[in-house]
């Protein structure tokens, strides 16, 4: 079998044919010709025998030519894409990993992927994954390497706080093979533009103290000496002093408190709009239609509805709303030309309307019920 991750057939060893003996070909040393146990090979024995011939290495049988050698190591691998070409690489699908114990237990409801969800939405990026994993180093690695390699546009969200458990720095740092390294600018703006702490009024920013070192691994961050420093932190808005760290190229490392994570998603956007398979940022368009017919009855058009569609880039859906009247089906693409021609279309197949949002067309204050599917 050829190298795990690898590809090509010169990843593949090939042995050349090899015929066993016969019985009779087997040359049959003289200790075991003189034997005084046994006068003569009987046939079983010469099968056993040749059995195990058939189990030696290749090299043992002097009367065959040795199979050549071949370095597996010497197989090429697939390329990791180089960092600076990350950065600078068209943005189609995109990643998003939240990190925190308190989202996987419960204490915690992650709105970060969502809000990345609209975000991506909006630009016409296709968000392929997200995962929630824990404040644990070799996760971490695992998932960020795997998402950066996979995807155009990594976004991260949690574990860069002050305390012993925010290790994502670090754990994304080691990942890549880098270092963290205070960085200067980011210092020099978080002590110019953080608010005093009701309890610290006087903090004392240039004296080493317990407090100072929790506050310096905020600013720690993950450094590549092979990319411009501009290029890997990222002060998208000018009254916040946290960057966006960018590690790879294409790992953005945003907090996990909302607020601040929803600020810097949206000064990040000029920042790689030109990279968009759409600059101008049109993004992605979904028609909504409300249906008073339950989905068993529309999902025989809906399925010839995405079969003609899907070569043109069209996704079709069907969304039912329990104890409501009407289902919702949603027309989701591109081309909003090509969406506007379907319109009349839909609206007969589906005998619906098309909706600017779900409970458009709902009776006023009638009494929710429970209708089959």
């Amino acid at each position: 079998k050829g190298n795990a991750g690898g590809g090509g057939a010169s990843s593949l060893v090939s042995f050349p044919h090899f015929d066993p003996p016969s019985p009779s070909s087997i040359p049959i040393p003289p200790s075991i010709r003189s034997s005084n146990t046994s006068k003569e090979l009987t046939l079983p024995m010469l099968n056993r025998l040749n059995l195990l011939r058939r189990h030696l290495p290749l090299s043992l049988n002097p009367s065959r030519p040795t199979a050549p050698t071949v370095s597996l190591a010497s197989s090429p691998l697939p390329a990791m894409t180089s960092a600076a070409a990350n950065f600078t690489k068209p943005i189609h699908t995109a990643a998003c990993l939240i990190i925190g114990d308190e989202v996987l237990g419960g204490k915690t409801i992650d709105t970060n992927s969502p809000y990345l969800a609209k975000f991506c939405f909006s630009l016409g990026i296709q968000l392929k994954r997200v995962e929630v994993i824990p404040d644990d180093e070799e996760d971490i690695m695992e998932a960020v390497r795997r998402m950066s390699d996979r995807y155009d546009f990594v976004v991260t969200s949690g574990g860069i706080g002050p305390t012993h458990d925010d290790i994502t720095y670090s754990s994304i740092a080691k990942a890549f093979g880098l270092k963290l390294q205070l960085h200067q600018a980011a210092f020099e703006r978080m002590k110019k533009l953080s608010k005093p702490h009701p309890m610290q009024p006087n903090f004392d920013w240039e004296t080493p103290s317990p407090g100072l070192t929790a506050k310096l691994r905020m600013v720690e961050m993950p450094f590549d000496e092979n990319i411009p420093a501009e290029n890997q932190a990222l002060f998208v808005a000018e009254d916040m002093w946290v960057p966006i760290s960018v590690v790879n190229g294409n790992v953005h490392i945003l907090p996990g408190v909302p607020r601040l994570f929803e600020r810097l998603l949206e000064h990040l956007k000029p920042h790689i709009i030109h990279r968009l398979s759409d600059p101008e940022g049109k993004g992605t368009h979904r028609f909504l239609f409300s249906t008073p017919l339950p989905e068993s009855a529309v999902a025989p058009y809906l399925t010839e509805l995405a079969a003609k569609v899907e070569p043109n880039g069209i996704k079709v859906g069907s969304y039912p709303r329990w104890g409501k009247k009407r289902n919702t089906v949603t027309l989701v693409g591109a081309d909003k030309a090509y969406l506007e021609s379907l319109v009349a279309e839909v609206e007969a197949g589906v005998q619906g309307k098309r909706v600017s949002k779900e409970d458009e067309m709902d009776p006023p204050a009638e009494e929710d019920r429970v209708y089959s599917q």
